[in-house]
């Protein structure tokens, strides 16, 4: 939902290297070097990356039909905040790529948010959620927002939960799905709203790559691609989500608002914590459908995906890209980009 924790939209680059070339053609009379140099890129690329999961389950939460079904309900239902206005999908649009695409959210009573939305696609593969990482998975998450005064603006839990319990098509549904529950609580909306946020997976044409399907990525992509993992991009930003399972200093080498722009000096996980040396770690977010999520970074200060390369390179590499570095990077990244589930739309 809309809180805005999950993401920094990049991480810190920090390692550097090189692949090698061979000579000689092979038996297609194609140039070994070529055909060597794409063999290598790949296996590298999948030392470093991952194919994405096909489901992420929760033990605690099993996904069934009939709990996702209930949880697409109350994605959309604007009954779950206090004047009807907003619902998940106002700040989480699942026709946008799960985002917005406004650097602060409007909530139920007109007031803004002071992070930007990130998106709901795979973010059940994230080790925390929220930029400052607050809950533990997509469950606890959905909570949070349904109370939050600026928000979905529900009074309080009981609030929400004698609105719930007074309609009769939402009683005999919960009862369906949680039969041993004696009545609707909003640890169960919260549940249902996160089995239903766990089918929300975009696979694209890099995981056709990964899967070994070289011709998937175009030559400038694959460019991309090695200048992403020969910069360090990958450090933060690998596994299946390219990211969104650490936390990491945003401004490694000076104040990341002197890039940004940014109007407020937002202190991230230490806000949480009260921990000096969290002061400025936000979540790493993962970049899939990155292309599509802007305005970037937890302030939505930066609206253009090749504005935000080239500042994540400046203040956590302390490297000035230059302009073909960087348009090789984002053609890779934009091979990040799937479809959202027809079925999880409305």
């Amino acid at each position: 939902m809309k809180k805005r924790i999950g993401l920094l939209v990049f991480g810190t680059f920090a390692m550097f290297s090189l692949f090698a070339c061979g000579g000689g053609e092979n038996k297609d009379n194609q140039p070994q070097e070529e055909t060597v140099t794409k063999s290598e890129l790949l296996t590298k690329a999948q030392t470093m990356f991952a194919v994405l999961p096909t489901s992420i389950d929760n033990p605690d939460n099993p996904v069934t039909p009939e709990k996702v079904a209930l949880g697409k309900k109350l994605y959309y239902d604007t009954r779950l905040s206090k004047e009807g206005k907003n619902s998940c999908n106002s700040c989480h649009n699942l026709q946008t790529y799960g985002v917005d695409n406004l650097p602060f959210s409007p909530g139920d009573k007109g007031e803004f948010g002071g992070r930007n939305s990130p998106t709901v696609l795979n973010a059940a593969f994230h080790f925390v959620q929220f930029w400052d990482g607050r809950a533990k998975d997509v469950e606890e998450q959905a909570a949070g927002p349904i109370v939050n005064p600026v928000e979905m603006a529900m009074p309080s839990a009981g609030f929400l939960e004698k609105r719930l319990n007074g309609i009769a098509e939402y009683k005999s549904e919960f009862k369906s799905v949680f039969p041993d529950a004696k009545k609707i609580t909003i640890s169960d909306v919260a549940k249902a709203i996160g089995a239903f946020e766990r089918t929300l997976i975009t696979p694209s044409r890099f995981d056709d790559y990964l899967a070994g399907k070289v011709e998937a990525l175009n030559d400038q992509e694959k460019e991309g691609l090695k200048k992403f993992m020969d910069n360090g991009c990958r450090t933060c930003h690998a596994g299946a989500q390219l990211g969104g399972n650490m936390f990491q200093k945003f401004g490694v080498h000076k104040p990341y608002w002197e890039a940004t722009g940014s109007k407020k000096k937002d202190e991230g996980k230490f806000e949480v914590t009260a921990v000096e040396s969290d002061k400025y770690f936000f979540k790493v977010p993962g970049l899939r459908n990155i292309e599509k999520t802007w305005p970037y970074f937890h302030d939505g200060s930066v609206e253009k995906l090749e504005e935000a390369v080239a500042i994540m390179a400046d203040v956590q590499l302390n490297k000035k890209l230059s302009e073909g570095d960087v348009n090789d990077i984002v053609a890779f990244l934009k091979t990040l980009t799937g479809e959202v589930p027809k079925s999880a739309l409305n």
